[in-house]
């Protein structure tokens, strides 16, 4: 059940459009729509579960704006299919 309501959770944050103020301006941040997720494993990183997936690097960070690669830890849960608007 804690699974599923995790879960449900990530894909609401990724589908969340949001704004950042930028030297006076509001700057629109991509849209993330993800279709799909899976938990990181042990000595995953961002570009091995990229390849994983048949994915760039460029794309998987597309659909996960907020991941930071250097942090990513055994468990989160990261988008591996998904399109980015804007």
């Amino acid at each position: 059940m804690a699974t599923i309501l995790s879960l449900c959770l990530m894909l609401a944050v990724f589908a969340e459009s949001r704004i950042t103020l930028t030297h006076g301006f509001q700057k629109a941040e991509p849209n993330v729509v993800c279709n799909q997720v899976t938990g990181v494993e042990s000595g995953e990183d961002c570009t091995s579960i990229s390849q994983s997936f048949k994915m760039t690097l460029k794309s998987f960070l597309a659909i996960n704006p907020n991941i930071n690669c250097e942090t990513i830890f055994v468990g989160q849960w990261v988008c591996i299919d998904g399109n980015s608007t804007n």
